[in-house]
C-alpha cells in the first residue's frame, strides 16, 4: 500500500498522514498544546514513545487512585538485575496523552523498543549515550556544550531558563508548534552532523529505535486506523525521523535484535528523583514548580504564577521562623517582572523568581532562602498506587506488612525516627498488639538484609541493648527498585530475606561471619536459617585458629544469648559452642599477644569482647581461667607492652591483686632503664580502661612521675608519643584531676598547678611542640 505523507503538527500544508507532535519530556507546555491537538483531531489511536511491551501497565497508569509521580520499571528476569525507568509526572505529555485516550475511548499504545531489547542492548555494554530528546541529561558532552552556547547567545543564565522563556510560556498553539518543530530539526542536524557530538553507536541506537517506531506506526495503519486519525507523540529529537517515507524495520532486522528475559512493574516515584539532583536523565530541576506552572496553565491563570510561587516561598520561611511580609512578596513579584522584561519575556522564568526571592527575602544571600526554595521547587511529594494495580509479589507483600505493622505513615520522603521496645506489652489484649514492636523489628531487619534502603538502624544509649532499637525510616524510589529486585529472591519479604542469608551462609568461610549470620537470622525471625548457620559455625569452629575471630564470635554469641528470650527464639544450643570457643580463646591469649603495635589495635578489641562475655555469662563461662590468663599477660615482659598494660588495667579494675602487688608492678614497668616505647606503651594500654581506678591510686602517678624524670632527652621525646596518645583520650575533667594530683605530688599546690597546666600554650611552648612534631622517631 502507498505510504501516507507525514503531517508535522504546525505545518500549514495539508496531507493525509499521521499527526506528529514533538515534546520535551516533563514539559507542561508540551502537555497543554498536545491536549489542544487531541481535541482538534479526535484521533482513534495515540502512539507514544515508550516501551511497546508495557501492555496493561499503560492502562493502569491512568487507573483510578493512581497519583503521579509514578514510573514504569523494567528489570531483567535474572541476576545481576538490570533496570530501566520510565517516570511520569502529572504534567508529562505522555501521561496526559494516556489520560485523554482513556476518557475519549481512544486506543493508546507505546511504540518504542520493547524492554527485553533495550535491556539486552545495555547488557552488550554499548558505549553510546541514548538521546531521548533535546532535554536529556545523558547527552554527549559536546551536546551539553551546544546547549550552553544556546543559553549564552540568548542572554540566559542557562539552557533551562532559555527553554522555559521561549517554549513553556507561549500558549499560542501555532507559535509553539512551529517553534519546537524547527528547533528539533536544527538540533538534530547539528548533533548528528558532527561525528564528535554523537558517537557511531549512539547514532545506530537512535536508528534502531526510530526504525522500530516507524514499523509500529505502519502496523497501526494496517490494523484499520486512518492515518489522519493517528497522533504520534515522541521526543522532539525523533519527530522528523518518524516519517513514513523512511524505511521501517523489517522482520529479519527485528529477529536480529538481542533480547533478555525482562519484566515490568509500576512503582511510586518522587519529585526529588524527577529533579536534576537525582541523576536521572528524564527529569527537570524543579518538578514542584512545574506542577504549579501546569495548574496555572490549565486554569488560564498564568499571570498569577509569580505571586503564587513567591507567596509559597515566604510561607516556607515563616514556618522556619524567618518572617517576610506581604509587602516583600509584592516587591519580589515586581522585581521578577522587571527581570523578565529585560529579556523581552512574556513573564518571569523560574530563575527570575529565584533571583527575586534571593534579593527580597534573603537580602542578597542565597543561603537564607535555599531551604525554602528547595521545598517549593522540588518538594517532598511521592506518588502512590492503589491496591490491584500491577506490582510484583514482594511489593504487594511489603505494602501488606506496612499496613499490618502500622508503618504506612513512614512511607514518605521525609526521614522519621522510630523507637522500638521489643519487650512484651502486657497492657494490651491481643498477642499481635503485645508484640507489635518485636514484629516491626523483625520486618525492618528483613528489609535491611535485602538491602532495601527504607530502614537505617541507629545505635542506642545502652551498649548492645537487648530490648531497645532506634530506626530511621525514609522511603525513596531506590527503595522501590530494590524491592522489585528482591522478587528474584523470593515472593515475600520473609522468603527473600531467607534466600539472601542462605546465600551468604554458603559463601561463609570463618566462624566470625557465621556467628554474624546466626545473629542476623535471629533478628530476621528465621529460626530454620539460624539452625543452618549454627551448624555451619560448628563445622568451621574445628579449624578456627585466630584469637580475634574467636573473640568476635564469642561476642556475637554472647549478645544472642542476652536477647534470645526477648526475640522469642531458643538459643540454648549456642551455649556449648560459646563455652568451647571461650575456652580456646583464653588458652590462645598469651601467644596472640606477641604482636606488634599495628596488630595490637585489633587485639585490644578482642580482649575487651572476651572480658565482656566472661562478665555477662559468669555462670556458663570459666571466668577464673580467663582472669588467670589476664594476670599472666599482665606480668609478661615478652608480650606487646600495650596489651600487657591493658590486661593489667582489667586486673586493677577487678581488684584481683592487692595494692602492694599493683604498686610493685607499676614500679617495675615504669622503672628507670625501661625503654621509653615499652614503658610508655604499657601505660597507654593501662589507661584505656576504668579512669576512676587510675585517678584513685596515688602510687601510680608517683611512679609515672619518677619514671618520666629519669628519662634522658631523646627517650623522653620518644615517650611523649605514647603519653600524648594516652592522655588524648581523657575527658577535660579527668585531665584537670590529673593536673591537681601532680600539684600535690610536686608540692606546688593542687589548684595553682592545675590552673597553670591547663593554660593555653605561649609562643615558646608552641615552638617546642613544633620541634617535637618534627622529631625523628625512627621505627616508631
Amino acid at each position: 500500500m502507498a505510504k501516507p505523507i507525514q503531517r508535522l503538527h504546525g505545518d500549514e500544508r495539508l496531507s493525509d498522514g499521521p499527526h506528529y507532535f514533538g515534546v520535551r519530556h516533563l514539559s507542561p507546555a508540551g502537555s497543554y498544546h498536545l491536549l489542544a491537538l487531541l481535541q482538534e483531531v479526535k484521533p482513534t489511536a495515540v502512539l507514544i514513545e515508550g516501551p511497546s511491551d508495557a501492555g496493561i501497565l499503560a492502562e493502569q497508569l491512568t487507573a483510578r487512585g493512581v497519583i503521579p509521580p509514578v514510573a514504569m520499571l523494567a528489570y531483567t528476569d535474572r541476576l545481576p538485575v538490570r533496570t530501566l525507568l520510565y517516570p511520569f509526572a502529572e504534567y508529562s505529555p505522555e501521561y496526559q496523552a494516556l489520560q485523554w485516550a482513556r476518557w475519549n475511548d481512544c486506543q493508546a499504545e507505546f511504540i518504542d523498543l520493547p524492554t527485553e531489547v533495550s535491556l539486552a542492548l545495555a547488557d552488550v555494554k554499548y558505549d553510546w549515550k541514548p538521546v531521548n530528546d533535546e532535554s536529556s541529561q545523558e547527552q554527549p558532552e559536546r551536546s551539553v556544550d551546544l546547549y550552553s552556547r544556546i543559553a549564552e547567545l540568548s542572554g540566559e543564565p542557562d539552557y533551562e531558563a532559555y527553554w522555559e522563556r521561549h517554549f513553556e510560556h507561549h500558549l499560542q498553539t501555532d507559535t509553539y508548534n512551529n517553534a519546537i518543530r524547527h528547533y528539533a530539526e536544527e538540533m538534530r542536524a547539528l548533533t548528528e552532523g558532527d561525528e564528535q557530538r554523537l558517537t557511531p553507536r549512539a547514532y545506530a541506537y537512535n536508528e534502531i529505535r526510530e526504525a522500530y517506531m516507524r514499523r509500529k506506526i505502519q502496523e497501526t495503519i494496517a490494523a484499520g486506523h486512518k492515518p489522519d486519525r493517528i497522533v504520534v507523540v515522541s521526543g522532539a529529537h525523533h519527530t522528523s525521523a518518524l516519517s513514513l517515507e523512511l524505511p521501517e524495520m523489517t522482520d529479519a532486522e527485528l529477529k536480529k535484535l538481542p533480547r533478555v528475559p525482562a519484566k515490568m512493574t509500576l512503582m511510586p516515584y518522587s519529585y526529588y528523583k524527577l529533579s536534576s539532583h537525582s541523576g536521572y536523565g528524564a527529569g527537570n530541576q524543579a518538578p514542584a514548580y512545574f506542577t504549579l506552572l501546569w495548574q496555572c496553565m490549565k486554569q488560564g491563570k498564568m499571570d498569577e504564577l509569580p505571586a503564587l510561587y513567591l507567596s509559597k516561598v515566604a510561607a516556607q520561611m515563616r514556618e522556619q521562623g524567618t518572617w517576610r511580609s506581604t509587602a516583600s512578596v509584592i516587591e519580589a513579584v515586581r522585581l521578577a517582572d522587571a527581570l523578565a522584561s529585560m529579556h523581552d519575556g512574556v513573564q518571569p522564568t523560574w530563575k527570575d523568581l529565584r533571583d527575586a526571592a534571593t534579593v527580597l527575602f534573603g537580602f542578597g544571600e542565597f543561603s537564607v532562602v535555599a531551604e525554602s526554595l528547595a521545598r517549593v521547587d522540588i518538594g517532598t511529594t511521592i506518588g502512590s498506587l492503589p491496591e490491584g494495580v500491577s506490582q510484583t509479589p514482594v511489593q504487594d507483600d511489603l505494602n501488606r506488612e506496612l499496613k499490618r505493622l502500622k508503618l504506612e505513615k513512614y512511607k514518605t520522603l521525609v526521614a522519621a525516627g522510630l523507637e522500638l521496645d521489643l519487650r512484651e506489652n502486657r497492657r494490651v489484649k491481643s498477642e499481635e498488639a503485645a508484640y507489635l514492636d518485636l514484629n516491626r523489628s523483625v520486618f525492618l531487619h528483613r528489609l535491611e538484609a535485602l538491602g532495601i534502603r527504607f530502614t537505617r538502624k541507629q545505635r542506642v544509649s545502652q551498649t548492645d541493648a537487648t530490648w531497645a532499637e532506634h530506626w530511621v525510616l525514609q522511603w525513596s524510589p531506590e527503595a522501590e527498585i530494590e524491592t522489585v529486585e528482591s522478587t528474584l529472591k523470593g515472593e515475600t519479604v520473609e522468603l527473600a530475606a531467607a534466600y539472601v542469608i542462605h546465600e551468604e551462609l554458603l559463601a561463609c568461610s570463618n566462624i566470625a561471619d557465621a556467628a554474624k549470620l546466626i545473629r542476623k537470622s535471629c533478628e530476621c525471625g528465621l529460626p530454620q536459617v539460624m539452625g543452618q548457620a549454627t551448624s555451619s559455625l560448628q563445622a568451621l569452629a574445628v579449624d578456627a585458629g585466630s584469637f580475634e575471630q574467636i573473640a568476635e564470635t564469642v561476642h556475637e554469641l554472647s549478645v544472642l544469648l542476652q536477647y534470645g528470650s526477648i526475640r522469642r527464639i531458643e538459643t540454648e544450643t549456642l551455649v556449648p559452642i560459646l563455652q568451647q570457643l571461650f575456652l580456646r580463646g583464653a588458652l590462645m591469649l598469651q601467644d596472640a599477644a606477641g604482636c606488634n603495635d599495628d596488630a595490637a589495635a585489633g587485639m585490644l578489641t578482642a580482649i575487651h569482647a572476651m572480658d565482656a562475655a566472661a562478665g555477662e555469662h559468669h555462670q556458663e563461662l570459666d571466668g577464673q581461667l580467663w582472669m588467670t590468663k589476664l594476670k599472666e599477660l599482665a606480668e609478661r615482659d615478652d608480650r606487646n607492652a600495650k596489651l600487657s598494660g591493658y590486661a593489667f588495667s582489667i586486673v586493677l579494675e577487678r581488684n584481683e591483686d592487692g595494692e602492694e602487688d599493683c604498686a610493685r608492678e607499676v614500679s617495675r614497668r615504669l622503672s628507670p632503664g625501661i625503654p621509653a616505647d615499652i614503658g610508655s606503651g604499657w601505660f597507654e594500654g593501662m589507661s584505656m580502661r576504668n579512669r576512676y581506678a587510675l585517678l584513685s591510686r596515688d602510687y601510680l602517678w608517683q611512679q609515672l612521675d619518677a619514671y618520666v624524670q629519669s628519662l634522658e632527652a631523646e627517650p623522653f621525646k620518644r615517650s611523649l608519643v605514647f603519653l600524648r596518645r594516652a592522655f588524648g583520650g581523657f575527658e577535660p575533667r579527668e585531665k584537670a584531676a590529673i593536673a591537681e594530683l601532680l600539684g600535690d605530688l610536686w608540692g606546688t599546690g593542687a589548684e595553682d598547678t592545675g590552673a597553670a597546666l591547663q593554660q593555653p600554650l605561649n609562643e615558646e611552648e608552641k615552638e617546642q611542640l613544633d620541634e617535637l612534631n618534627d622529631f625523628d622517631f625512627g621505627d616508631l
